[in-house]
């Protein structure tokens, strides 16, 4: 007879098994279905691995520098085998303690490919789970009372331009790179482009992004995007925006050339490699939603505000719905879809009150409406920007570029956005999205006393920015 569940998750990522843990947590009998590895992109393929990666580079970049601190090295040189071991020994630390919590929580863990069934004798309606195996194993049914689609996106391409996965890569592709290419063309200049072209940069690499908008990171408030691009260009980064390339033109010998349009002027591009990072496709395909009413748009899953698909019984959070495509955004989508499973009544999220990160040498991070959206939609605005070169400790840390810029609303101080572009920026909006969630305003950040000398007194100073009454600017 088939295993029945309370709930059974579709996926094991970082969005699939949170949900699964708050579920146990809340007295459900859980099980997750995983084809590959629990963690998902994030810890496998994304978030974690590139992140060590961007922590190599940052230290060989450092370590060059050493001088300007007083300390003298030898000319430092990089062991790449040795950077993408130390990635595996981390990616491999936290997989064990996923693995561990999923056995805390008593959660069942099946290894092989999920696929939602239409009504049958096991269930009335859709949502019964075949499991099958790579293996040749029989596969296995198991009957959820409820289903969490949690299988996330896999990087997107352009039309006709192939990947290889070695002339050609997408971003999971150059994690495994055995070695550093000499010189790189990114296609796309967005999130992920923009954190490649600065690690490789950083690495020693001749880096060439190639962005179809008019500028680069188009999700970020402008001024930030300059000052990314302006420090970037210091690295020695190259920048094509506007440009559009022909997929048609790449010719793969022992480098890479392209053609790329920039309006009425076509030019040729080669390097060793070229790395294609345009977004990211939701994969929801062969998992069985054509066995359902689900509502499938522009290749995402469409769900209400605590993440129910038509299907009320099936739930669906993280990559797969769209929206911010963040890890830390699906874990809480995971958390709320699966309190209101138990009946909880959750709140639902507030996605302006989200922080979105950039880990980039420099860092960017923000939480909110940029100065363009607050315009967009009709604020009447104050805005204060300060500078990290003011700042006792950045100039200390020896990263002084960079800024925090605070958004309020004219009429009500109501806090609208906080940008921050400068070292730590990731580690320090969480304040901001502190305030956000607090309703707070700037004069109430600025009330808080941060100490001295801490990265986090721009904090205060961009707080009384906002009424030109900063102390040190």
């Amino acid at each position: 007879m088939s295993k029945e569940y309370d709930l059974v998750v579709l996926g094991g990522g970082t969005g699939g098994y949170v949900a699964a843990i708050r579920a146990a947590q809340l007295g459900l009998q859980v099980a997750i279905v995983e084809k590959d590895q629990l963690g998902g992109t994030c810890l496998h393929r994304g978030c974690i691995p590139s992140k060590a990666l961007l922590r190599s580079a940052e230290v060989y970049k450092q370590t060059k520098e050493a001088e300007l601190f007083g300390v003298e090295t030898s000319t430092p040189t990089i062991n790449f085998s040795k950077v993408q071991e130390r990635k595996t020994k981390i990616i491999n630390t936290l997989h064990q303690g996923v693995q561990s919590l999923m056995k805390k929580g008593k959660i069942d863990v099946f290894n092989g490919f999920g696929r939602i069934l239409g009504p049958s004798i096991f269930s009335p309606m859709p949502g019964t789970i075949s499991i099958e195996y790579t293996d040749g194993k029989e596969n296995t049914m198991i009957v959820p009372k409820n289903v969490l689609i949690a299988t996330g996106s896999r990087p997107k391409s352009l039309p006709n331009l192939t990947i290889d996965g070695t002339n050609v890569m997408s971003s999971d592709d150059a994690l495994s790179m055995h070695s550093l290419p000499q010189s790189i063309i990114i296609v796309g200049g967005g999130v992920i482009g923009i954190e490649w072209a600065s690690m490789l940069a950083d690495f020693g690499v001749n880096v060439t992004v190639v962005e179809y908008l008019k500028q680069i990171l188009p999700t970020e408030d402008k001024a930030v995007a300059r000052e990314v691009e302006r420090l970037l260009k210091k690295k020695g980064v190259r920048f094509l925006k506007g440009a559009e390339v022909i997929p048609e033109s790449i010719v793969k010998e022992d480098q890479v050339s392209v053609s790329v349009r920039r309006g009425d002027t076509t030019q040729s591009l080669t390097a060793d490699r070229m790395l294609v990072s345009v977004g990211r496709k939701a994969n929801i395909e062969n998992i069985g939603i054509e066995n359902t009413d689900i509502t499938i748009e522009k290749g995402f899953v469409q769900t209400n505000e605590f993440y129910q698909t038509k299907e009320s019984h099936i739930y669906a959070i993280g990559d797969v719905i769209g929206g911010m495509q963040l890890a830390h955004v699906a874990s809480h989508e995971g958390i709320v879809a699966v309190e209101h499973i138990a009946g909880t009544n959750p709140l639902p999220i507030n996605y302006d009150h989200i922080a979105s990160c950039i880990y980039s040498n420099p860092e960017v991070a923000s939480v909110g409406l940029t100065e363009e959206q607050a315009k967009e939609k009709g604020f009447a605005m104050k805005v204060g920007k300060f500078s990290f070169k003011a700042i006792g400790k950045a100039l200390v840390y020896g990263e002084s570029d960079g800024f925090v810029k605070i958004i309020s609303d004219e009429k009500t101080d109501d806090l609208l956005g906080v940008h921050i572009v400068g070292p730590h920026a990731t580690d320090m909006i969480s304040e901001a999205g502190l305030a956000m969630v607090l309703d707070a305003t700037p004069w109430e950040i600025s009330q808080t006393v941060h100490p001295h000398p801490t990265l986090s007194e721009i904090m205060g100073e961009a707080a009384l920015a906002v009424e030109g009454i900063q102390i040190h600017g």
